[in-house]
């Protein structure tokens, strides 16, 4: 598996960069995890948005999703152009909640909507999917992701506040992708549905992940300072996102 990022930035994308959006790889598929600002564009230097076989979705949040309805309409295009089979639909595996969310994530011939919750399990090409909800925002459903593929686990850890459950979900993963929304000075005192560095390195440590890439990142962030906040990751290597940056498992 090869893991591209795409985007990591949050709540919104700086100069030149992009929301999360990470490009998965392996010998059969080509998944997209999440969409949100500039993945699109990020997308294009590597791949044709076209060559896309499934889209992963975590939740509803406009950081990880403002750029679909952009690609389903690129997508449409592509179709009319004759560059992507018209009856290629793309499947996007997404939560069924809000209604409204799910709802506009089937259009035309270009993309159906596939509904997914806890208990879900899928393959597409050579990777299984399984599904973790976490702690994290209003009531309304966020997804982790656990993919294997020849051998190899990612755990796509979407937003999660330090109530999610992830010991038998993410120990041992060779790549855990994990939010680190805050550093020390704008932690926030009471939780909130995000992690900071420090947390989401404790967390690695104790899971005995074998890499860690922090994500989620405030655009202004220096690399530096977060890796300092991070030195409680001892069992492998630690990443910080950048865009372009590519992990091969």
């Amino acid at each position: 598996m090869r893991v591209t990022v795409l985007g990591y930035q949050s709540p919104y994308p700086g100069p030149g960069g992009a929301t999360p959006g990470y490009l998965l790889e392996t010998n059969k598929v080509r998944i997209l995890l999440d969409c949100g600002s500039g993945v699109l564009s990020q997308l294009g230097k590597h791949l044709p948005m076209y060559e896309i076989d499934a889209m992963l979705l975590s939740h509803y949040h406009h950081d990880h999703i403002a750029d679909v309805g952009v690609f389903q309409y690129g997508l449409m295009v592509h179709q009319l152009f004759g560059q992507r089979d018209a009856s290629r639909t793309l499947p996007i595996y997404a939560p069924e909640a809000p209604e409204a969310n799910a709802q506009a994530l089937t259009y035309r011939d270009a993309t159906r909507f596939h509904p997914v919750n806890e208990q879900t399990t899928l393959t597409i090409g050579d990777v299984h999917i399984t599904y973790l909800r976490t702690d994290h925002g209003d009531g309304d459903p966020c997804y982790a992701m656990r993919l294997e593929s020849n051998g190899r686990v990612l755990v796509y850890g979407a937003d999660s506040g330090p109530g999610t459950r992830w010991e038998t979900f993410a120990r041992g993963a060779d790549l855990f992708i994990c939010e680190g929304t805050y550093l020390d000075h704008n932690k926030p005192q009471k939780p909130n549905g995000h992690l900071s560095v420090r947390q989401a390195a404790e967390l690695a440590q104790s899971l005995a992940c074998r890499s860690l890439l922090l994500t989620h990142l405030f655009h202004s962030y220096q690399e530096d300072e977060v890796f300092a906040q991070a030195e409680a990751f001892q069992t492998g290597t630690c990443y910080v996102a950048s865009i372009g940056l590519q992990i091969d498992l």
